[in-house]
């Protein structure tokens, strides 16, 4: 059995106000990191992390004895026109209230759809897992955002729950367990998928 943490940033500043924090490279606050050196999880053998600043900083801080496998489809989603700004700042804007009334199903204006983000932050869970599987490696860590996280629960967790059931604090995060062999039974099904164009 493989055991991955999936493990949300520390918070920032953008956080705190509760803007969305999408592409925004901003580092942790100094709340932040505070908050996180009361968090202990236990050493993993490997650790992958979306490329952005606060996710590279919040491993180092919980990890500091460990190197970092970067994985690029990790990263949060880009929130487009609503990028850095909170509710209350994007309460009069039109665009806004459509996504709103969407339940978050529209793309966002400029920015990534749904559609695209999961894709994304599915093809960079399976390829973590997959790095495991071949390395033979038992625990894992993966430090990213609360999207990629929600996506990737809601994808994979049994029993199943919708996205926003995923929801995880700062520096909070869920432990997935992995059976190598139906891992490795899905990824061949999906390959012959692919190969006779079922997908």
């Amino acid at each position: 059995m493989l055991k991955i943490w999936l493990i949300r940033h520390g918070m920032t500043e953008g956080n705190r106000y509760g803007r969305y924090i999408g592409t925004t490279d901003e580092p942790l606050c100094p709340v932040g990191r505070t908050l996180l050196q009361g968090i202990t999880y236990p050493v993993p053998e490997k650790i992958y992390v979306s490329p952005l600043r606060r996710c590279k900083e919040t491993a180092a801080l919980l990890f500091p004895e460990q190197s970092q496998e970067v994985i690029r489809e990790l990263r949060e989603c880009d929130f487009g026109d609503f990028e850095n700004k909170n509710y209350q700042e994007l309460s009069l804007n039109q665009d806004y209230q459509d996504w709103i009334d969407s339940c978050g199903l529209l793309p966002f204006p400029g920015g990534e759809s749904r559609e695209a983000f999961r894709e994304r932050c599915l093809r960079g869970f399976e390829a973590a897992i997959s790095d495991c599987i071949c390395g033979n490696v038992s625990m894992a860590a993966m430090v990213t955002h609360g999207g990629t996280i929600m996506t990737i629960m809601e994808q994979y967790a049994v029993p199943a729950r919708s996205f926003y059931d995923w929801h995880v604090k700062n520096g909070g995060g869920y432990l997935v367990e992995i059976d190598r062999e139906k891992w490795r039974r899905k990824v061949r099904e999906l390959h012959l998928c692919k190969e006779a164009g079922l997908e």
